[in-house]
C-alpha cells in the first residue's frame, strides 16, 4: 500500500503546479483560438491562469481571477483547480457552496449568448446544472482530502497518546513492583538481618573462646553493614518509579508548570498551593493534573484546559477544567483505571475526587484535600 502512494508523493509540489500551469494555459489557449478574441478577453484569460500561481497562498484570490474569464470562455481546467485547493484548504461549508454556485454561475453565462433567444434561457439553466455538478466534484474531492489528512494526523495524535499511556501504566506497575519488593526487605529480610546481628552480638558476649568471639563479632559488624545497605536499597527502591533514572525523586508542585507545558494540549495553571502541604499529597495533585491532561488529549482535541490550585481554611486541591472538543474524537478502549486510581489516592488523604461533564460540554475533575492532610 505504501508501495502505491510512493510514486506521486514524490513529486515535488512546484512542479506538480507548473504542470497545473500548463494545462490551464493550454485549455485557455484552446477557448481563445476559436473565435476572434478581444483585448479584454485576453487579458482576462492570462490573469484566470496567473491566479493558479498563487492558488495554494491564497486560493480564494484564484479562485476570483478564473470567474471574469469563465463568464466569457468555456474555460474549465483553471476554475476546478481553484475550487479543488479553496476547498481543500477551507473549513466553512458555506463559503464553499458559495464558491461552487459563482463558479457555475461564470460558467452558465456563455451559454445565454448561444441559440436563439427563445430558447436561451432553457439551455442557460440546463447549462447552469451542468456547470453546478462539475463544481461540485473538486469541492468534494477536496473535501475528503481534508478529511483524510485530519484523520492521519488524528491517528497519529491516538497513537502518541497510546504511547504515553502505555508508559504511564508501565510505570505505575514498576512503582507498585518496587513498593512490594522494598516491603518484603523490610519486613523479611531486614527482620531476619536483625536477628542474625542479635545472635551474634549474644554469642559475642556469653562465648569465652577468643576465636568464636572474633567470629560473632566479625558477624555483627558484617550484619549491621547489610542492615544499613538494606534500609539504603529500600529508601531508593521507594523513591524510585521510573525506568530512566534509579534516583528520580517523586514529583511534587514544583513539577507543575513543566508538566501543564509539555500536555501537548493549550493548557494554563492558576493559582497556588500553601506551603505546608505534604509530599504525598503534592504527588497527588500532581497525578491528578497528569491524569486529566491525558484525558483531555485522548477525549476532548482541539480543547484547552485551565488547571486551577485553590485553597481555604478547611480544605485544598486542584481543579482541571476544559473546553468540548472543537475536532470529532475517535471511541478508543481504554483501560477505566485512571479516575479509580485518583479516587484512591484521594481516599488516603481523606479527600474526594469528583469528575464529570460541565453546563457548556465540557469536563472538569477537582480534587479536594482536608487541610488537617497537610503534614501528610
Amino acid at each position: 500500500m505504501n508501495a502505491s502512494r510512493q510514486w506521486w508523493a514524490r513529486i515535488p509540489l512546484p512542479a506538480v503546479d507548473a504542470l497545473i500551469i500548463v494545462v490551464s494555459a493550454l485549455d485557455t489557449w484552446v477557448s481563445l483560438s476559436g473565435e476572434g478574441a478581444s483585448a479584454l478577453v485576453w487579458v482576462l484569460a492570462v490573469l484566470s491562469v496567473a491566479g493558479l500561481v498563487v492558488r495554494r497562498r491564497l486560493p480564494w484570490v484564484a479562485l476570483l481571477l478564473t470567474l471574469p474569464a469563465n463568464c466569457v470562455l468555456d474555460i474549465v481546467f483553471a476554475p476546478l483547480a481553484s475550487l479543488f485547493t479553496l476547498a481543500e484548504q477551507s473549513r466553512d461549508r458555506r463559503l464553499l457552496v458559495a464558491a461552487a454556485l459563482a463558479s457555475a454561475v461564470a460558467s452558465a453565462v456563455p451559454s445565454s449568448f448561444k441559440g436563439s433567444a427563445s430558447d436561451a434561457q432553457f439551455w442557460t439553466v440546463i447549462y447552469f446544472a451542468y456547470a453546478l455538478t462539475a463544481a461540485a466534484a473538486p469541492v468534494l474531492l477536496g473535501q475528503l482530502l481534508q478529511t483524510q489528512r485530519d484523520l492521519r494526523a488524528r491517528l497519529a495524535e491516538i497513537e502518541q497518546a497510546r504511547e504515553h499511556e502505555q508508559l504511564l501504566h508501565a510505570q505505575a506497575v514498576l512503582t507498585r513492583e518496587r513498593a512490594q519488593l522494598a516491603r518484603e526487605m523490610h519486613d523479611v529480610v531486614s527482620h531476619q538481618v536483625s536477628l542474625i546481628a542479635v545472635q551474634a552480638g549474644a554469642l559475642q558476649i556469653a562465648t569465652q573462646d577468643p576465636v568464636g568471639r572474633d567470629g560473632a563479632q566479625t558477624i555483627r559488624s558484617l550484619a549491621v553493614k547489610t542492615l544499613e545497605e538494606l534500609r539504603h536499597m529500600v529508601t531508593l527502591l521507594r523513591a524510585s518509579g521510573g525506568r530512566t533514572t534509579e534516583l528520580t525523586p517523586q514529583p511534587t508542585l514544583a513539577d507543575l508548570q513543566r508538566l501543564v507545558a509539555s500536555s501537548g494540549i493549550p493548557a494554563e495553571l492558576t493559582g497556588e498551593l500553601p506551603a505546608s502541604v505534604g509530599t504525598p499529597a503534592q504527588r497527588t495533585v500532581y497525578r491528578t493534573v497528569q491524569e486529566a491532561l491525558t484525558n483531555v488529549r485522548k477525549h476532548a482535541p482541539g480543547a484547552s484546559a485551565t488547571v486551577r490550585l485553590w485553597h481555604g481554611p478547611d480544605a485544598y486541591g486542584v481543579t482541571v477544567t476544559n473546553i468540548p472538543a472543537t475536532r470529532p474524537s475517535l471511541a478508543l478502549p481504554g483501560s477505566q483505571q485512571g479516575l479509580i486510581g485518583l479516587r484512591e489516592r484521594a481516599e488516603l488523604l481523606d479527600g474526594t475526587l469528583h469528575a464529570g461533564p460541565t453546563a457548556d460540554g465540557g469536563y472538569e475533575v477537582k480534587l479536594s484535600v482536608p487541610s488537617r492532610g497537610d503534614s501528610r
